[in-house]
């Protein structure tokens, strides 16, 4: 790498993290999700507005090939990575077994019934001229089913806590039903991406070694490792977590010289644990690319069972990693998402629209009927289904890796991110004006009956 190449790498991660961080803390200020600004930090340093002004300047800052390309996707292979592996923790930290058929019912209809109407749409409507250079019909359908189907789990989380209801029933429920489908769905995600990485140019692994090719036996073969690889990490993660549990607690290393370097018997310090988690990681996600499916799903899996595995008493992973994952990687890689939006030759406002009111209606109606099926009020699950529409950051990371796999040109790419953009956005403001008309309890408010819950309180126009 010249001095040129290294130069101009160091100057676009300079920008692009502090592009995201100002963005970010702009929006968090305007009580939006913050993974928005940051988005849109990029987007500021991209085509649609850095690169519409001053193109050259743009073009030579960013270049899209050379070392400094390769050193930009490091980084971005890095963030998605860390952000898989913060959100499978998440996932578990925040599984409630609370309203259990309740939990089960909305997340069966409330996924079944928007992936089944995603494979529909491909049948019925000509979706040939957002294909991508892979060329593969049947990834381009699973990764559309997804985009319909799938929920955020760190946006409406981070909306529900800013507006005070983290700590209720509904949020448990959210949530809850939020991890059931986003397990599911990533495993298809897995699926879909495993499908499109054996080709010529990417023989490579398990795939390239059995005579993998495409068809119905890519199908059968990605969608075994997927599951296969899913029942293998949950059961180290159970046999961790069993040992662990009969381990006695040993107290932590005192302060003095030789602190941070444990004795025998002792716990290792947090740099330790970090190094430990990372490598898991990366290991982790290297296995998943000899067997020929997406890194970022071993990555979720470790995070998954990671915080499965832990102790009682055991210092949490997540607050070691989530430090210098969320002060640079995270917001880089999605500064780099917004990078990557061409609103000016690749976007395509009637397709964006169609898209995002069909996902929208498909899954807040089938959200909707599950709670009503599991007994819920019709304010109570107008609300789920609200809040179950936002795809925040899931969703963009579902667009981002289909791009990146070729399976999705970038018109559809613009489509799926402003998707998931404008869901999160919607799903905030339904949820605030929600509670200003008193249809969700805020956090201690609910030893009375929330008045979501009294259908007969509830104003005729909002039943």
């Amino acid at each position: 790498m010249t001095d040129v190449d290294l130069f101009r790498l160091f100057a676009s991660l300079m920008l692009l993290l502090l592009a995201a961080h100002l963005m970010g803390r702009l929006f968090a200020r305007l009580r939006q999700p913050p993974v928005i600004g940051e988005i849109t930090g990029g987007l500021l340093l991209g085509p649609s507005l850095f690169g519409l002004l001053a193109p050259g300047a743009q073009g030579w800052l960013f270049p899209p090939t050379g070392p400094a390309a390769t050193g930009l996707a490091l980084v971005y292979q890095l963030g998605v990575l860390l952000l898989m592996f913060l959100a499978g923790l998440q996932m578990r930290a925040v599984f409630s077994r609370h309203d259990g058929r309740a939990v089960v019912l909305i997340a069966v209809v409330g996924m079944v019934i928007p992936f089944g109407c995603g494979l529909l749409l491909v049948r019925v409507v000509d979706l040939s001229s957002v294909v991508g250079e892979a060329g593969d019909h049947t990834a381009l359908t699973l990764v559309i089913a997804c985009a319909v189907a799938i929920t955020s789990i760190p946006v409406i989380s981070r909306i529900m806590m800013d507006l005070g209801i983290a700590g209720t029933s509904f949020a448990r429920v959210v949530l809850s039903v939020a991890v059931l489908e986003d397990i599911v769905l990533n495993v298809v995600i897995a699926v879909a991406l495993g499908m499109v990485g054996g080709g010529p140019h990417d023989a490579f692994g398990a795939p390239a070694l059995l005579g993998v090719g495409t068809g119905d036996g890519a199908i059968a073969y990605h969608a075994l490792v997927s599951v296969v690889f899913f029942g293998l990490t949950a059961g180290v993660g159970t046999l961790l977590r069993r040992r662990t549990a009969a381990r006695p607690d040993v107290p932590a290393a005192g302060p003095g010289p030789t602190a941070g370097r444990p004795e025998a018997g002792e716990r290792p310090g947090a740099g330790v644990q970090v190094a430990v988690q990372v490598a898991v990681v990366l290991g982790a996600g290297g296995t998943c690319v000899f067997l020929g499916i997406t890194p970022m799903y071993g990555a979720f899996l470790v995070g998954l069972m990671t915080s499965w595995s832990r102790g009682a008493g055991e210092p949490d992973p997540m607050a070691a990693v989530r430090g210098f994952a969320t002060g640079f990687f995270i917001p880089v890689y999605f500064a780099i998402v917004g990078l990557k939006l061409d609103l000016v030759h690749a976007f395509d406002p009637l397709l964006t629209v169609a898209f995002t009111a069909f996902a929208c209606v498909v899954k807040a109606a089938s959200v909707y009927l599950g709670a009503r099926w599991a007994g819920r009020p019709r304010a109570g699950a107008l609300n789920l289904a609200v809040a179950m529409n936002a795809r925040g950051g899931p969703g963009i990371v579902l667009a981002t890796l289909a791009y990146d796999a070729r399976i999705i040109n970038a018109t559809l790419f613009t489509t799926l991110v402003l998707t998931a953009v404008i869901t999160s956005l919607m799903a905030g403001g339904w949820l605030e004006s929600a509670i200003r008309r008193g249809l969700l309890p805020r956090d201690g408010d609910e030893e009375r009956p929330p008045v979501a819950d009294r259908t007969d309180k509830i104003p005729a126009g909002a039943r």
